[in-house]
Parts: structure tokens; C-alpha cells; sequence
């Protein structure tokens, strides 16, 4: 894997962002990238908001008036329907230019929302972290969940990188506090 960069900024007060939150935020992207074989320099912004501003985001960019766990804003545009990695490699070669790396976009992510989730679901906030950063990655690459199959796809590839790292459903993770 060439350089990689990713820009995590957190704009919420209310769950405390550990350094182990960064480097799993970080390692999420890494192992996402691994997976599809990406192997040009990118770089992605992660931010981590609370439910009010990813509620605001959700609204004016999605219609809906609700908050929600992560939202993706992807910078390069694919042909293969949200099925991912039909053209993965030949937009990330385009969108290289002279050694700068490619820009994926932004993911949003509710600190707030993560954390209940993770209490719903009876797993850790560690994996529940780990499976919006990896879900919006798969966003950035091309991916969709609109229709069954893609989200079957989706998903497939979303527990893959879950067990690569260790986060598989029945793992025990660390457990960071607010």
C-alpha cells in the first residue's frame, strides 16, 4: 500500500476520542483499502460528530429529518452501478496525478449514534466504530446498498475486513468509555 492519509477531526464533546479510537478509525481504512487491492496514494477525511450534527447533515443532504450512524460523501464517480470495484482501479488511476493522492471523500460518523448501537446490538463500541468506518469506506469505493444484491455484496465485504481485524460479531474488543 502506498501513502495513505487519513484526517480525522473530531467536532463533538461528548464521547472522549481515545488514541485507540484513531488508530482503529485509521487501521479500518487501511484494511478496507487492503481488500480491494488499492495500491495508489489516497487520502480520506473521517469526522466525528455528535446525533444534532449528523441529524443537520442528514437533512440537508439526504432529505431526511432524522440523525443517522454514518453518512459518506464520496469524490470520484464509478460506472458499475454501486456494485463496487467494477472500475475501482482505473477511477483511482485517473484521479492520480503526478505522485498527489487520490481523494476519496468524507465520512461522517455520530460518536453518539455508535455508542447506542453498539449497547442495541450487544457488542462492543470498539466494533461498532469499526463497521461504520469500513461500511462508509465501501461507500467512498464505489459500493451501495440500494438493492438486494449490492447489499448482499456490501455486506459480504463489510465482515470480511470486520474478521480481517479481529471485529467479527463474536470478538471481544476493548471497551472505550465515554
Amino acid at each position: 500500500m502506498k501513502a495513505m492519509m487519513v484526517d480525522i477531526n473530531n467536532s463533538q464533546d461528548k464521547i472522549e476520542v481515545v488514541p485507540e479510537i484513531e488508530r482503529l478509525i485509521e487501521n479500518c481504512v487501511l484494511e478496507t483499502l487492503k481488500m480491494e487491492g488499492v495500491d495508489v496514494p489516497v487520502e480520506v477525511s473521517i469526522l466525528l460528530v455528535d446525533d444534532e450534527q449528523i441529524h443537520q447533515l442528514n437533512s440537508r443532504y439526504r432529505g431526511v429529518d432524522a440523525p443517522t450512524d454514518v453518512l459518506s460523501f464520496p469524490m470520484l464517480e464509478f460506472e458499475d452501478d454501486g456494485q463496487g470495484n467494477g472500475d475501482l482501479h482505473a477511477v483511482l488511476d485517473a484521479a492520480v496525478h503526478d505522485g498527489q493522492a487520490a481523494v476519496l471523500g468524507d465520512i461522517v460518523l455520530s460518536l453518539e449514534k455508535a455508542q447506542q448501537q453498539a449497547r442495541e446490538y450487544g457488542h462492543s463500541f470498539f466494533r461498532e466504530v469499526g463497521y461504520l468506518v469500513v461500511h462508509g469506506m465501501l461507500h467512498l469505493l464505489g459500493y451501495d446498498h440500494e438493492q438486494e444484491d449490492q447489499r448482499l455484496r456490501m455486506r459480504r465485504k463489510e465482515e470480511e475486513v470486520m474478521e480481517m481485524m479481529g471485529l467479527s460479531r463474536d470478538a471481544q474488543c476493548p471497551e472505550v468509555r465515554p
